[in-house]
C-alpha cells in the first residue's frame, strides 16, 4: 500500500484524485496541503470532497505530512511548485508534479531536484494522451518536413493557462523530433490581413468556453492530405486515475527524471 499526501488537495483536481482513491487498494491518501489562508484548512478532506469524513485535516504544513508518505503529488498551482519541490527534496520523497504553466526558474529546478528524488513531471496524466504523445512522435519522426503541424486544444473557461500544458507538450514532442526549438518556431494564434503560415512553423489554436474537460488535436498537413490525432477527455476522472498509477509506479523509483510514457514502454 504506497502512502500519498496532496498537495492542492482542496481544489478541483485534488477532489476527483480522493474520489478516484477510495475505489483502490494499492493506494491510500495520509495528508492534504492547501494554500495558508485558505478556507479549506482545517477542513476534514473527505466532507470537502463530498463524501464521508475521512479524518484527514487539510492542512498548510507540507514539511510535517510529508514523513508520513511515500509520494507527494502536486496538483496545487505554478506559483507554489518551487517550494513543494524544496519539501520533497529535503524529505527525500517522490514527486508527481501535474501542475502547468511552471515558470523557466522552476523547470531549471526540476533537473537539479531529480538528482536526489524521483520526479515525474506531467502535464497530463491521461495514458491516452500519453499514447498521443508517442503517436505525434512518431508521426512527425517518419512524415516529410513539408507537412504543416497545427495543434488545436479546447478547455474550460476558467482554465487559467493558454495553450495548455498539454498542447504545448505535444509542441514540444514534434520540435524535438523535427531537431528544432518550440521557442523558435512555435505560434500562438495568427491575425491581421498578412499572416501566411512560415515554413516550418508549429502552429497553436486555443478554445475555451463552458465546461470542456479538454480536447487535443494534432494535424499533420501535407499536399493533398492530412493526418489527424485527436485525445477527447470528457471525465476529469480520467486524469486521476492515470495520476495515481503513476504516483504507484513513481514511489518504487530510485532518483531520476521520468514522465508519463516511462510508465507504458
Amino acid at each position: 500500500m504506497v502512502r500519498a499526501v496532496l498537495i492542492g488537495g482542496a481544489g478541483r483536481m485534488g477532489q476527483a484524485l480522493v474520489r478516484a482513491c477510495i475505489a483502490r487498494s494499492d493506494i491510500h491518501i495520509t495528508g492534504a496541503i492547501g494554500a495558508s489562508g485558505s478556507a479549506a484548512i482545517g477542513r476534514d478532506l473527505g466532507e470537502l470532497t463530498g463524501i464521508a469524513p475521512l479524518g484527514i485535516a487539510v492542512t498548510d504544513d507540507l514539511a510535517a505530512a510529508l514523513p508520513e508518505c511515500d509520494v507527494a503529488l502536486d496538483f496545487s498551482h505554478a506559483g507554489a511548485t518551487a517550494g513543494s519541490l524544496a519539501a520533497c527534496v529535503a524529505a527525500g520523497k517522490p514527486l508527481l508534479i501535474g501542475t502547468t504553466g511552471l515558470t523557466s526558474a522552476v523547470r531549471h529546478d526540476l533537473e537539479r531536484a531529480a538528482r536526489h528524488i524521483a520526479l515525474l513531471v506531467a502535464p497530463n496524466t491521461s495514458l491516452g494522451v500519453t499514447v498521443l504523445l508517442e503517436l505525434v512522435r512518431h508521426a512527425a519522426r517518419v512524415l516529410p518536413r513539408q507537412f504543416d503541424v497545427e495543434i488545436l486544444e479546447s478547455h474550460h473557461r476558467n482554465k487559467k493557462d493558454a495553450p495548455s500544458g498539454t498542447a504545448l507538450a505535444l509542441g514540444h514532442v514534434v520540435a524535438e523530433t523535427r531537431e528544432q526549438s518550440l521557442e523558435e518556431v512555435g505560434v500562438r494564434g495568427r491575425a491581421g490581413p498578412e499572416a501566411p503560415r512560415a515554413e516550418g512553423e508549429i502552429g497553436f489554436a486555443v478554445l475555451r468556453g463552458g465546461d470542456v474537460v479538454g480536447e487535443h488535436t494534432v494535424i499533420f498537413a501535407g499536399t493533398g492530405e492530412q493526418l489527424t490525432l485527436t485525445h477527447r477527455a470528457t471525465d476529469r476522472a480520467i486524469f486521476a486515475r492515470g495520476a495515481l498509477d503513476a504516483a504507484v509506479w513513481l514511489a518504487r523509483r530510485p532518483p531520476g527524471r521520468y514522465a508519463m510514457r516511462d510508465i507504458l514502454l
